[in-house]
């Protein structure tokens, strides 16, 4: 399996989460040039930007621990950018969920990473 359909296997895992915990998924993989978003996702009002980490295992380290400081930049940069472009009225925060093995179990979920 390639890492796209990795990530897509993934994507789909932290989705079935989100859902299962009361969030409507609004998109998948939104992208733009600069932009790329793995889910976003609606609860409570709020609009929630996901970040999709997966690791086959900890021999990387934990997948959250991908999301530096430049990550962080690029979500916040992405997120703007589809605020702007819906004009969403309301409130938005960066979240991410991390995926683990072959089962693409959720094994952690942050609903705001600031």
């Amino acid at each position: 399996m390639n890492p796209t359909q990795i990530g897509h296997k993934a994507e789909k895992a932290a989705s079935v989460y989100l859902e299962m915990r009361g969030f409507k998924i609004i998109e998948r993989n939104w992208s733009r040039t600069k932009y790329e978003i793995d889910i976003i996702a609606l609860k409570d009002d709020v609009i929630h930007f996901v970040e999709v980490k997966h690791r086959i295992n900890d021999n990387q380290g934990g997948g959250l621990e991908a999301i530096t400081a430049s990550k962080l930049k690029h979500m916040q940069r992405a997120a703007q950018g589809w605020v702007s472009e819906t004009k969403w009225p309301g409130e938005y925060v960066l979240s991410a969920v991390e995926t683990s093995g072959s089962s693409y179990a959720v094994i952690s979920f942050i609903e705001n990473v600031f």
